[in-house]
């Protein structure tokens, strides 16, 4: 799971730091827009007690695949 980084104690981001945590949290946000539309477009034949882990299971496997591209785009 890619982070975003924290800001150290009595000290600033750099610009590169706050370009990395905006470009993270677009791509965050745009992942839990789409599984949300997603569930809540579609019929989910499931008792409501086991929403929770499902959805939980989803973002970790597109969070999990965004890392996987991340890293294959910068060569880390």
């Amino acid at each position: 799971m890619t982070t975003a980084y924290k800001k150290p104690k009595k000290a600033e981001f750099s610009q590169v730091q706050k370009e990395e945590n905006k470009k993270i949290s677009s791509r965050r946000i745009g992942v839990e827009h789409l599984i949300t539309f997603r569930v809540a477009s579609n019929r989910f034949p499931l008792a409501r007690h086991g929403y929770n882990p499902v959805i939980i299971g989803v973002c970790g496997l597109v969070s999990l695949d965004l890392n996987y591209s991340f890293i294959l785009s910068h060569d880390i």
